[in-house]
């Protein structure tokens, strides 16, 4: 077995934090090695969103043990997601600059609804064929995704937030654990988990499948005082709840079953089940074994194209959604990808490394670059990113979908509002290509490249250099192009307009 065939998936929840690492054989994946470590970091979100330093430290040393755990591995073979918590903290990329360094691999915060897509997709792998239709629960520490589909596509997929850590802090302070406490814990769910009912209407699935921690840990339990193997049911809750209630606290609860773990956000994690129960009128809820590290390892283990052509749809859908002018995206594209192609050669060999990813999210920015005009015509390039910033796009990354908005934002008008950004080598290429390309194409047209070109002065000083007749030719793009050079003279990166 060579060592291209290992993988591993690294999940950054609410509660905890997931490493999970196989090999695939013969077509199958077989786990090796499982790491689970109680972080519990959505606890450590304070009054104002932030993460603690408590929080962001524990964070830390767990993903430096993760870390240790992977060394040798190629980033390739390697996905890491974080989920709710880091979604909301706003404190989020001081936590990940120092995670990514100890951990050795980039970190995605994905959106709820990327969530939900890729517990789907781990779970129909865990399940056998079928073309049932089913609902699928994960409830997690800070959210609970809900997602119905049939067979391997996910088809309705949300993310609430609601979830088992945030429920217990709130109306089980100090751990008690009283029938008052839970009536309200449970009310509360509803009102927030209403909105789902029309959507995921017991009408509309034929088997409810559960993931994840809650639905595990309530199983586990119920499995050890003797219920049914594999399956929740509404009576098994109402009994769980009647032990919980007796006990008093956590700190007093003596059921078989119940890991030590689980104890500080049992009480959350049951009402937002018994809510769920309720509202959509389930009668049995299957545990499965399948998840998000499982839909992650799924894409790692050969689907790099299927992930990229989930992007590329969902471009589309937006595109679409939107009204762009698809002939006018692809052609400033073309112009765009040519442009960076010169700018490539005459940067660092670090640019040339990731060119082919740079090019794709170049061509994705350059189709929507005026997604915003659907808006208004005047700042459609704030619009644009604004889209794009709080969008549900699936098989995207909240930070890949943040570098979309920039390079939308930054494509007209001053490079001010984008100078900490700049900083950044493959961004400040991208931006310098579609910017010049969008000039390019001005008369939406395609325009003649052969009298331009970048090049780079003996001082490393980019340049545009644009031949005598091509401006006599062209005098409205050379004058937009001589603009363009003067605003990159007022940033650290100048940039000549040079005729010859």
């Amino acid at each position: 077995m060579t060592s291209e065939n290992r993988f591993a998936a690294i999940d950054l929840g609410s509660n905890s934090f997931r490493l999970e690492i196989g090999v695939v054989d013969h077509g199958t994946f077989e786990r090796t090695e499982y790491i689970k470590e109680t972080v519990r970091q959505g606890a450590g979100l304070d009054a104002d969103r932030n993460l603690t330093d408590n929080a962001m430290q524990s964070g830390w040393d767990c993903l430096a043990r993760f870390g240790e755990r992977l060394s040798g591995f190629m980033p390739h073979q390697v996905r890491a997601v974080a989920t709710q918590t880091l979604r909301e903290a706003r404190n989020r990329d001081a936590f990940l600059a120092q995670a990514t360094q100890v951990l050795g691999f980039p970190i995605d915060v994905i959106s709820g609804r990327e969530e939900a897509r890729l517990i789907y997709l781990g779970v129909a792998q865990s399940l056998p064929p079928s073309d049932e239709r089913r609902l699928v629960i994960d409830i997690g520490g800070r959210s609970t995704e809900l997602i119905l589909g049939q067979g391997a596509k996910p088809r309705v997929m949300e993310s609430f937030r609601v979830g088992s850590i945030a429920w217990s802090t709130r109306y089980f302070p100090d751990g008690m654990l009283s029938r008052r406490a839970f009536e309200m814990a449970e009310i509360a769910a509803k009102a927030v988990l209403d909105e789902a009912l029309d959507a995921y209407h017991p009408g509309h699935w034929d088997v409810a499948y559960g993931s994840a921690g809650t639905i595990s840990a309530i199983s586990d339990v119920l499995t050890a005082a003797g219920w049914p193997q594999g399956a929740v049911t509404q009576e098994g809750l109402d009994w769980l709840l009647e032990k919980l209630v007796l006990a008093q606290s956590t700190d007093r609860i003596k059921i078989n079953g119940m890991r030590e773990d689980r104890k500080a956000v049992i009480g959350g994690g049951l009402s937002v089940t018994r809510a769920l129960f309720s509202l959509l009128r389930i009668q049995t809820l299957y545990p499965t074994a399948g998840g998000l590290r499982h839909g992650l390892l799924s894409e790692l283990q050969g689907d790099t194209q299927t992930s990229s052509d989930l992007r590329l749809k969902t471009v589309n859908r937006l595109a679409s959604k939107f009204g762009v002018d698809r002939t006018h995206g692809a052609r400033v594209g073309q112009v765009a990808t040519a442009l960076f192609g010169q700018l490539v050669a005459t940067q660092s060999q670090a640019l040339a490394l990731d060119a082919e990813r740079s090019v794709r999210k170049l061509n994705w920015a350059a189709e929507l670059h005026e997604i915003g005009s659907h808006i208004s015509h005047s700042d459609y390039h704030k619009h644009g990113a604004y889209i794009l910033d709080n969008a549900d796009a699936m098989g995207f990354s909240l930070a890949e979908l943040h570098r979309l908005s920039l390079l939308v934002l930054g494509h007209r008008g001053k490079l001010r509002k984008l100078e900490a950004d700049l900083a950044v080598d493959d961004l400040r290429a991208q931006l310098l290509a579609l910017r010049l390309a969008v000039i390019l194409c001005h008369a939406r047209r395609t325009p003649e490249l052969s009298g331009v070109r970048i090049a780079c002065s003996s001082t490393a000083k980019l340049q545009i250099v644009c031949a005598g007749p091509w401006i006599q030719e062209f005098p409205q793009s050379a004058y937009l192009l001589r603009e363009e050079a003067l605003a990159w003279q007022k940033t650290a990166w100048p940039v000549e307009f040079i005729e010859g």
